[in-house]
């Protein structure tokens, strides 16, 4: 958002209609001088241009296109100590929009430029006044359609949110302190934090993230598409089961094991939704560099679906069941929202290999025949419907922007934990706690990009 902050800037910050009372604001290093040229205060606070404390002076407001001066109320932030954090300066007076856009006018014509949409909250983020999440807020009171959803920014608005993430960067700040505190003493073996010490901080950190994560879910707007993922060993018939819910032959399916390396997605309606399906690569052992790369994008796609269907094959032998227990481990450390399905049923009928891995009460499914299927999409269908019932607390707007940061720096600090009860070096550790810190950062906006402020602040109106 390439604008200059130096510049004075004035916009009429009351609603468009006429009311009793309607506001100019103005704020910029001239805000005070533009003020005393068009405002006349009351004898008992003729010094007012002085005052270096936030003050509200009675007066009228002279304006050459007008022949009656207007009864006005000028509220004087004469420090950086504004909203903005620069002086500023509103005009409280009839709420008349001829009479406020005549004065607006004028002010513009003794030296002001009229604000961009959005300006006066871009100038509080950028002055530190507010953060990332508060600037969404003051949207959401501005849209508020009823009184639930005025609360919601409101408690936002209030930082509410921003507590609740700032603690958890604190704690991994220090927690960062006492590994790097350690690497410098580690030739005289002194720990100043055990594993399980660090283990127990990031659980607890990671907690108070999945709430947050899972209200995000809650709060996607209506025209946001959900994302179930396909996942589980090789050959586990998720290319199959792909196809029979696309209703069209979209993937390669064959007996061989490994068939699909790259991911395939489709959309598909699921009761009153639209959602994506995404079918991934099986879930092995990286044997070359292809497989690797295979792994990772799946890998990826597990941290920004909304639901992940494991997919465990009803014919498994004893070990690709013991194999399968390993990596749907793995899977689940993640905090995804995980669903059993037994697949490919129609191969074998048995007690044991799948059973043994997944509840009785799954859905057993046969993306070959269709067996199953309408089952399993009534479960989908009372599954993604009730991760919308929770009671929200952040904004959908928010929702939307901070929701992959959330997962991914829930993934960092889990796999730091694992890295942890691995007894990997400190320094590796370290690496995924920097890695968790920087999506805190990108969601509270102490690291951002020009595209992400534009999309933000062009949702404004002018003079908010």
């Amino acid at each position: 958002m390439p604008l200059d902050l130096q510049d004075t800037i004035a916009a009429i910050a009351s609603p468009p209609d006429a009311a009793e009372r309607g506001i100019i604001r103005v704020s910029g290093s001239d805000a005070a001088s533009i003020a005393k040229q068009l405002f006349c205060a009351d004898d008992s606070a003729a010094d007012w241009p002085n005052s270096r404390l936030p003050v509200r002076i009675a007066g009228t407001l002279v304006i050459p296109s007008l022949s009656t001066p207007l009864p006005t109320a000028l509220m004087l932030w004469p420090t950086s100590r504004s909203y903005t954090g620069q002086p500023m300066v509103e005009f409280h007076t009839i709420g008349s929009p001829p009479l406020l856009g005549e004065t607006l006018e004028q002010v513009i014509t003794c030296g002001a430029r009229s604000a961009n949409r959005g300006e006066f909250t871009f100038r509080a983020f950028m002055a530190g006044k507010v953060d990332l999440v508060q600037a969404e807020a003051v949207l959401g009171v501005i849209d508020a359609a009823d009184h639930k959803e005025l609360q919601v920014a409101l408690t936002q608005l209030g930082g509410g949110i921003t507590s609740r993430l700032v603690a958890v960067r604190l704690e991994i700040l220090s927690l960062l302190g006492d590994l790097e505190a350690g690497l410098d003493f580690v030739e005289e073996d002194i720990e100043f934090i055990t594993r399980r010490q660090i283990c127990d901080r990031l659980t607890e950190c990671i907690t108070g993230l999945q709430q947050l994560t899972g209200d995000s879910v809650a709060r996607l707007p209506s025209g946001y598409r959900r994302r179930i993922m396909l996942a589980g060993l090789p050959n586990a018939g998720k290319s199959t089961l792909f196809n029979r819910l696309v209703g069209a032959r979209r993937a390669i399916v064959s007996s061989t094991p490994g068939t699909t390396r790259d991911y395939l997605t489709s959309m598909v309606s699921i009761g009153s939704m639209d959602v994506e399906i995404v079918d991934t690569a099986g879930w092995e052992t990286a044997a070359d560099l292809v497989m690797e790369r295979a792994r990772n994008l799946s890998s990826e796609q597990l941290t920004v679906s909304d639901l992940v269907l494991w997919c465990t094959a009803a014919d498994l032998d004893e070990s690709g069941t013991l194999e399968n227990v390993r990596l749907r481990a793995e899977a689940a450390d993640t905090g995804v929202n995980l669903l059993d399905i037994v697949t490919r049923c129609d191969l074998r009928n048995v007690e044991g290999g799948a059973a043994t891995v997944v509840s009785p009460s799954s859905c057993r499914v046969s993306g070959h025949t269709g067996d199953g299927i309408q089952g399993l999409i009534e479960q989908l269908q009372q599954q993604l419907a009730a991760d919308r019932s929770s009671r929200p607390e952040l904004l959908s707007s928010t929702s939307v922007r901070c929701r992959e940061c959330l997962v991914r720096a829930t993934h960092a600090m889990q796999t730091a934990i694992s890295t942890a009860k691995a007894n990997a070096g400190d320094e590796v550790i370290a690496l995924e706690l920097r890695d968790a810190l920087h999506q805190l950062r990108v969601i509270l906006g102490e690291v951002y990009t020009d595209d992400i402020l534009d999309h933000i602040f062009s949702n404004f109106c002018i003079g908010k």
